[in-house]
């Protein structure tokens, strides 16, 4: 595996060609670019964080659009996750914007969601969530995931985590653009950073919906 060295501005310039040329021809013609410039350094950059977070998958960069409206055949964007638990873990990004790391619950099974919840509920365990959350939010992170628009059931609307309660899932992202050190190795060292200050959230996460 050759090191990483970090993400050649050539790939966020292919991305962005890409999404104005989302064909096979396009790919087809270019795919060397993305070899070299996206899919290579990727899999340099988790072979070097495996150690620190686990082994990770590289997600494939063609879209599934058996049910989808758009049929564009490739993503616009090449991602990177670590699982810590089922539906939990690190995720990173690169495409025309840059680079994009986020973490923590993708997705939850009904018993995982239940879980969830009462650990929000939880005086204890809610208040620790709030301080995760509200540490994120103060190094300039956003907290993302999919929310029901009323309140769950058994829960009350003047519930004083009423807003996390409604979460689906829960998410923590920063995006970073594209920063000088992002073609030098230094950027293994920033995504590494990020990935650390987001692992009290997703150990939480991890935690509290465990299957058992």
């Amino acid at each position: 595996m050759t090191a990483f060295t970090g993400f050649p501005l050539a790939g966020l310039d292919f991305y962005e060609d890409l999404e104005a040329d989302n064909s096979k021809a396009f790919w087809n013609a270019h795919k060397k670019v993305w070899e070299q410039s996206v899919r290579d350094p990727m899999k340099a950059l988790v072979a070097e964080l495996e150690p620190d977070f686990g082994e990770a998958k590289i997600f494939r960069p063609y879209r599934d659009v058996r049910f989808a409206k758009d049929k564009s055949p490739y993503k616009n964007h090449q991602g990177a996750v670590v699982y810590s638990a089922r539906y939990s873990g690190w995720y990173v990004q690169i495409g025309a914007a840059g680079l994009r790391v986020a973490g923590g619950m993708y997705a939850a099974e009904t018993t995982q969601l239940a879980a969830l919840r009462v650990a929000i509920d939880d005086e204890v365990r809610g208040a620790e969530l709030e301080g995760l959350i509200a540490q994120l939010i103060s190094t300039g992170y956003q907290i993302g995931g999919d929310k029901l628009v009323t309140k769950p059931k058994g829960y009350d609307i003047d519930h004083p985590r009423i807003e996390l309660l409604r979460h689906k899932s829960l998410t923590a992202g920063k995006d970073f653009g594209a920063p000088t050190w992002l073609s030098t190795p230094r950027a293994a060292q920033e995504i590494r950073a990020a990935w650390e200050e987001m692992r009290p959230l997703i150990e939480w996460l991890a935690a509290v919906t465990a299957q058992r």
